[in-house]
């Protein structure tokens, strides 16, 4: 079975990273991630990445570059993660869909929250740009 790519942001405001907890499903709700989702077949992972932050946030977002390694999900899936940072104008991101709060988490505070297992190492290598210490 062909892998399907599964997008997630590391979207940065100063030294801040956004987690967005989980509302849905059972399984995951009450728990951290970035935020994302799936890319569309023919679609480009960083044009994913845009359209899903728009419509799960409602903010307009800049890709920067891709977050080193991928990691596995339920079958087919795998998470990519994209460092990204909010347009000019784009306003405050809102939890519009999956999700039923949102976190700005200064460097030393990006392991107060329970994240899902997949987002750890790529919010471990984040936290490195930072300068915070990892978990």
């Amino acid at each position: 079975m062909t892998e399907r790519i599964v997008v997630g942001a590391a979207l940065l405001e100063g030294r801040r990273l956004l987690a967005a907890r989980r509302s849905a499903p059972e399984e995951l709700a009450g728990r951290w991630e970035l935020p994302g989702g799936k890319v569309e077949p023919g679609e480009a992972p960083e044009a994913a990445l845009v359209r899903e932050l728009r419509e799960e946030l409602g903010v307009d977002a800049e890709v920067v570059e891709r977050v080193p390694g991928q990691w596995p999900l339920k079958s087919p899936y795998v998470l990519q993660v994209w460092v990204a940072c909010l347009l000019p104008g784009s306003g405050e991101p809102k939890p519009l869909q999956d999700h039923d709060e949102l976190r700005w988490l200064a460097p030393g505070e990006l392991w107060d929250v329970d994240w899902l297992e997949p987002d750890v190492p790529a919010v471990r290598e984040v936290a490195g740009r930072l300068g915070a210490a990892g978990a």
